[in-house]
C-alpha cells in the first residue's frame, strides 16, 4: 500500500479500510459478560449487589440462598450471580451447580470468589481447576477478609501456593474494601479486552481504562514500526490507531460511526503524515533506524490516544483546528508517560 503524501491522499487511505468491521469488533467488546461464581455462602450476592449499587440478588447467612441464575445488566455488560457450587438439587428439580456451569460457558471472565473465613478447602481448588479446563479467564478473589485480619497473610500465602502461584485479590464485599482499588483495576490491567466495558459502565474507572487501551496500542505500534522494510508497517499502524479511536469512543459512551472516526483522524492528519514520513525515512538507516521508527510510532500513537480521550471526555467539543493545535503542541519528541 503506497504511503500517503497529502491530506487528500490520507483521506483516501483511510477510506480503504473496513471501518464497519472495525466498529463491529469494538461493539462486541461492549457486550462482554462477567460471571461471579464460587462455593456456597462465599459472598457472591453481596459483591454483585455492591458492584451494581442496588440490592438485586438475595443475601442471607443461610447457605444456598440464591436459587436461580441472577442476570442483571451493568451498563453495556452483565454481571452474573450464580447459585453456589455444592448446592443440592432444590425443589422443582433445578440443579443449581448445572446452572452455574452453564453461565460460565457464556461469559468472557469469571470472578471466582472464595470465603476467607472458611479457609482453603479442596473443593475450592477443584473448582478453580475445573473452570480453567474450560479455557475461561479466571480472576481469584478472597472475600470476607474483615473476618480474618490477623491470619490474612497466612491464608493468602497458603491459597497462592495451592493455586500454583496464581495472584489472589483480597477484598470484603461487605465493607467494600479491595473492590474499587484492587478487583476493578485488576480486571482492566489483566484483561484489556474488558477495559471498554468496565470503563463505559463504571465512569470512575474510565480514565484508567483509557490509559490501558492507549498503552496497549502504543506497545503494538512500536513493535509493528520496528519492521525494517519501509511502508510495510503503515497499514497495521493505521488500523491500530483507528481501533484505538473507536475503543476510546465506545469507552466514553460515544456511538462513533466510520464517517465520524475518519473525520476525527483526518483532523490530526497533518501530524500523522509527518509521523508516517519520519518513521519510514528512519528505516533507511539499518538497525538503529528501526528503533527510531518504533519510538516515533509509539510516541505518535500515545498522543493520538491522549487527544482522542480528551476529545471524548470533553463531549466532543474540540474543533478540528484545536485538535491540530493539540497535536502540534505535542509533536515534539516526548517519552510516553
Amino acid at each position: 500500500m503506497p504511503l500517503p503524501k497529502s491530506l487528500p491522499d490520507i483521506r483516501s487511505f483511510f477510506d480503504t479500510f473496513d471501518w464497519d468491521r472495525l466498529a463491529e469488533e469494538v461493539h462486541a467488546e461492549t457486550l462482554a459478560r462477567i460471571a461471579i461464581v464460587g462455593p456456597v455462602n462465599s459472598g457472591k450476592s453481596t459483591l454483585f449487589n455492591l458492584l451494581k449499587g442496588k440490592t438485586l440478588s438475595p443475601v442471607a447467612a443461610v447457605p444456598g440462598t440464591t436459587r436461580q441464575l441472577v442476570l442483571e445488566t451493568l451498563g453495556p455488560f452483565s454481571l452474573v450471580d450464580t447459585p453456589g457450587f455444592g448446592d443440592a438439587v432444590v425443589a422443582g428439580g433445578a440443579d443449581l451447580a448445572k446452572i452455574a456451569w452453564d453461565a460460565i460457558g457464556t461469559v468472557d471472565l469469571v470472578i471466582l470468589l472464595l470465603d476467607a473465613s472458611a479457609g482453603v478447602r479442596q473443593g475450592d481448588l477443584d473448582l478453580y481447576w475445573r473452570i480453567r479446563e474450560r479455557n475461561v479467564p479466571v480472576l481469584v478473589a478472597l472475600n470476607k477478609i474483615d473476618l480474618i485480619r490477623r491470619d490474612l497473610r497466612a491464608v493468602l500465602g497458603d491459597l497462592q501456593i495451592k493455586l500454583s502461584g496464581v495472584a489472589v485479590l483480597p477484598l470484603s464485599a461487605k465493607t467494600g474494601e479491595g473492590v474499587a482499588d484492587k478487583i476493578i483495576p485488576a480486571i482492566i490491567e489483566s484483561y484489556p479486552g474488558l477495559a471498554v466495558t468496565i470503563g463505559r459502565a463504571l465512569p470512575a474507572f474510565r480514565d484508567q481504562a483509557a490509559r490501558r487501551l492507549t498503552r496497549d496500542a502504543v506497545i503494538w505500534s512500536g513493535l509493528w514500526a520496528a519492521f525494517p522494510i519501509p511502508g510495510m508497517d503503515v497499514p497495521a499502524l493505521s488500523i491500530l490507531q483507528m481501533r484505538l479511536v473507536l475503543r476510546l469512543a465506545a469507552l466514553y459512551g460515544e456511538n462513533m460511526t466510520a464517517r465520524h472516526a475518519g473525520e476525527l483522524l483526518t483532523a490530526i492528519a497533518g501530524g500523522l503524515l509527518a509521523r508516517y514520513v519520519g518513521e519510514e525515512l528512519a528505516k533507511l538507516v539499518p538497525g538503529f533506524g528501526s528503533l527510531v521508527a518504533a519510538a516515533v510510532a509509539a510516541n505518535g500513537t500515545w498522543h493520538i490516544g491522549n487527544i482522542a480521550a480528551a476529545y471524548f471526555a470533553g463531549g466532543r467539543k474540540f474543533s478540528p483546528a484545536q485538535m491540530q493545535q493539540m497535536y502540534k503542541r505535542w509533536f515534539e519528541w516526548k517519552k510516553p508517560r
